[in-house]
Formats: C-alpha cells, sequence, structure tokens
C-alpha cells in the first residue's frame, strides 16, 4: 500500500534560520497528489501546500516544496523560520484521481 515517512520528533530551529522538513513516500501511483498540513496547537490541520505536478515548486506563505519524483520526496522548506511557524507538520499523499466529476444533477 502506500506510505509517507517524514522527519519525526520535534525540530529546533532558531528564528530567522532554514527550515527544512523530509517526506518521503511510496505509492504504486505514478503522479500522485502530495500534501503538507499544519496543525497549530489546539486547533484543526489546515492545509499548506499541496504538490500535483512533479518537478513543480509550490509555494504559500514563505513555505515551498517541490515534488521530486525521482526520489519520491516532498520536502517542506521555509527560507526564515518564525516563531508562529512552531505547529505539528503532516505529510500525506492521495492516489485520487485526478479527472474532474460533475456535481450530482437536481431534478424537482
Amino acid at each position: 500500500g502506500d506510505s509517507v515517512n517524514q522527519t519525526e520528533g520535534p525540530v529546533t530551529v532558531s528564528e530567522g534560520a532554514l527550515l527544512t522538513l523530509n517526506c518521503t513516500y511510496q505509492t504504486a501511483n505514478s503522479a500522485p497528489y502530495l500534501f503538507w498540513y499544519v496543525q497549530h496547537l489546539n486547533k484543526a490541520p489546515q492545509l499548506l501546500l499541496k504538490g500535483l505536478t512533479a518537478d513543480k515548486k509550490v509555494e504559500h506563505e514563505g513555505f515551498q516544496a517541490t515534488p521530486i519524483k525521482r526520489d519520491s520526496s516532498f520536502h517542506l522548506q521555509k527560507q526564515a523560520v518564525q516563531a508562529s511557524d512552531s505547529a505539528v507538520y503532516y505529510c500525506a499523499l492521495s492516489d485520487t484521481v485526478r479527472e474532474g466529476c460533475g456535481g450530482a444533477e437536481h431534478k424537482p
């Protein structure tokens, strides 16, 4: 089945320094969706980044990640980490089919 391995345990980084959280995955899908979620204290997880195209960098709020197909990785980085970035980060993948689907037809 599919699996994800990411940096475990607390990571200590000085403010203003580079943050890197590693994520590698295994899947039979040739083009999986990849995600990073962030969960701040006492809050629900929120989607931070999603990688949909191999080798194309995605960015949001100073965070960036690139899905690298050849080594099955989606490492998260932030150039200048802040105290407000203290949180739990989750890497995830999905083999959801990419094709769009229409909404259910409604008939009165």
